[in-house]
């Protein structure tokens, strides 16, 4: 049917309510702990997880290439995840990743302060400055997160298909509106749509990671832009010689031979990444 993508404010309910909503459709639900494990699977450090796992980088953290390193691994498993259809994915910027993709439906959790505040102290035994002081962090983390890797403001509800706030509505009637919603924005066309876009995703972010991580290439930002029928690769970033880009052109089309493979890469002497 569709791949559900959920942002929310701590102690919105997000994660009760996404775990719901798979049980009465039958959906997988990918949780935090999923993505991060295959992101380490992957190859990504895990003595490095934290410095970027849904938090706001640090200055330095933000410029070194390990942002980007993480930032390509998290896309590919968002995407290798959602690739199998029918699923709840859960922060990490899932509602971006996956914009463009036809049958994503994206949500957003919301409640008033003073609620998430009663939730929090009830849930920790906490008082009402330690239950604000989370809220508080929690909000800087994820605004920092999102800016810092997509350049969006999660809180905009534009990014949205749904913005529900679970202050006002009960978790038991979000669920059951969720699951109505879902079966009437289902449709075979573009269920077909999303699957060849997620493919044609798939196959650049793994181009993108085969070239940074198994040749080595250098090249910063690397991205690897794919058209709609998935026969035509445009490769972007910065390097610093023609050479490399060359090489990049190259290894490309040895690695996906149906493919076009165009260069869009900057050449910039001396340029060194962080």
């Amino acid at each position: 049917m569709a791949i559900i993508a959920i942002s929310r404010q701590v102690a919105a309910l997000g994660d009760e309510i996404a775990a719901a909503v798979a049980k009465k459709l039958g959906y997988t639900f990918i949780t935090r702990k999923q993505i991060e494990d295959r992101i380490v699977e992957l190859g990504f450090p895990k003595e490095k997880l934290q410095k970027y796992d849904e938090i706001k980088p640090g200055f330095f953290a933000s410029l070194a290439k390990g942002r980007d390193e993480y930032l390509n691994y998290l896309q590919y498993a968002i995407l290798e995840a959602a690739s199998k259809g029918n699923c709840i994915l859960i922060g990490r910027g899932s509602f971006v990743i996956l914009e463009d993709v036809p049958n994503l439906i994206s949500l957003r959790f919301v409640a008033k302060e003073s609620v998430r505040a009663k939730r929090l102290e009830k849930e920790f035994n906490w008082t009402e400055k330690q239950a604000m002081a989370r809220i508080n962090e929690s909000a800087a983390n994820r605004k920092g997160f999102h800016k810092s890797f997509f350049n969006v403001d999660n809180e905009d509800a534009s990014h949205y298909m749904l913005t529900i706030n679970t202050g006002i509505l009960e978790p038991e009637e979000v669920v059951k509106q969720i699951v109505n919603f879902v079966k009437y924005f289902s449709a075979p066309e573009k269920e077909a749509l999303g699957k060849k876009r997620i493919e044609n995703m798939l196959k650049a972010q793994d181009l993108t990671n085969k070239l940074l991580f198994e040749y080595k290439l250098n090249i910063n930002f690397l991205r690897a832009i794919i058209d709609d029928e998935g026969t035509s690769i445009t490769l972007q970033g910065v390097a610093d010689s023609q050479a490399v880009v060359d090489r990049a052109v190259t290894l490309a089309a040895k690695i996906l031979p149906s493919c076009t493979i165009k260069s869009a890469v900057n050449i910039v002497q001396d340029f060194k990444g962080c």
